[in-house]
């Protein structure tokens, strides 16, 4: 029973959301007692309406009109949904099979992916591409341009590769600069930038500033959240009733081409949380506030993840969507394994 409801009005509450969410029309208590055995009258359930309008559940648009949900009905709506099965064993077959079909590289999978989840629960989904918790040192090479010049061309993790130009106080060449970056080489090998910073080495001036360039761009490649996603499915989404107004179409299609939502929208990226449901008024960005989010990470745990997600209207089968998001998260957990132990 949720906090606060008895089993009945928990019952009328799960009924309006879920007809809500299948129709897009307003649940009215003839409707309810119609086709639903509550074994009350429809007095009795227009009195638990009220109740749960009261509550701030649900409301009516009009006097005269049924109810529809509000955020805090869907929210106890996907809290009691915790223990539910998942998708069907029919439907895991199927896309495992369409996964054995694709071939092996990780963009691929993205992108199927992204069109399955979207598929499956008639809303865009996205993917972001795997990246490390902390990007680790693989090689550094230093490559003399001038006499005080030289090309930093420095390899993490993930065949990640950075260059940058640094200028030197006193002239170096090529023989010192091959030495200087094997030397760097040898100590930094496999490490992360915090490990780096807190390795305590006599090095030379030099070294010393080629360590702080080094450290400086693994700090910003940690800081980045998110590359650009795989999205499918932006048309099932814009194709619901919520967004017939094209005023609020093209508000949505705005967000979308930025990138700074990403990062707004799923700052709690974990592969360990699992899936999390954002709704509605719960979202951080005003630009959100009318929208659902069901995403969960992916990946290995403390090593590499991504994010795969689900965007609609607050009116969006969440049943099939937390089921959808945690069945492909595993899936792409998998490969991402896969992928690790090749490496």
């Amino acid at each position: 029973m949720l906090k606060g409801l008895t089993l009945r009005r928990e019952a009328v509450l799960r009924i309006i959301v879920s007809e809500y969410i299948a129709t897009a029309v307003p649940v009215a208590s003839e409707t309810i007692f119609r086709n639903y055995q509550l074994g009350v009258s429809p007095a009795t359930i227009r009195n638990d309406m009220a109740y749960l309008e009261g509550e701030g559940y649900i409301i009516r648009p009009h006097t005269s009109a049924g109810s529809v949900p509000l955020d805090k009905g869907y929210r106890h709506y996907v809290e009691s949904l915790t223990k539910e099965s998942g998708l069907p064993l029919e439907e895991q077959n199927h896309i495992r099979k369409l996964f054995s079909e694709v071939e092996e590289e990780f963009e691929r999978w993205l992108k199927l992916t992204a069109t399955i989840v979207s598929h499956l629960v008639k809303n865009a989904a996205l993917v972001t591409f795997p990246k490390p918790r902390q990007c680790q040192f693989r090689h550094l090479e230093l490559v003399a341009l001038q006499e005080l010049v030289a090309l930093m061309v420095l390899v993490l993790s993930e065949a990640i590769i950075k260059r940058q130009v640094l200028s030197f106080d006193g002239p170096v060449t090529q023989d010192q600069l091959t030495i200087m970056a094997n030397r760097l080489n040898s100590a930094y090998s496999g490490l992360t930038s915090s490990e780096i910073l807190a390795k305590k080495l006599e090095f030379s001036s030099e070294d010393e500033q080629v360590t702080g360039v080094v450290i400086d761009v693994m700090t910003t490649e940690d800081e980045l959240e998110y590359e650009e996603p795989y999205l499918d499915g932006l048309r099932l989404m814009l194709g619901q009733p919520e967004f017939a107004q094209k005023d609020r179409m093209l508000s949505i299609m705005e967000l979308m081409e930025t990138k700074e939502w990403l990062n707004s929208a799923f700052s709690l990226r974990s592969s360990d949380v699992g899936v999390q449901v954002v709704i509605g008024e719960e979202n951080r960005d005003e630009a959100l506030r009318d929208l659902s989010l069901v995403f969960s990470g992916y990946g290995i745990h403390g090593r590499v993840g991504g994010t795969i997600g689900v965007i609609g209207p607050t009116r969006m089968d969440y049943r099939r969507a937390i089921s959808a998001v945690d069945y492909m998260s595993g899936i792409l957990s998998e490969l991402v394994a896969g992928v690790r132990r090749g490496d």
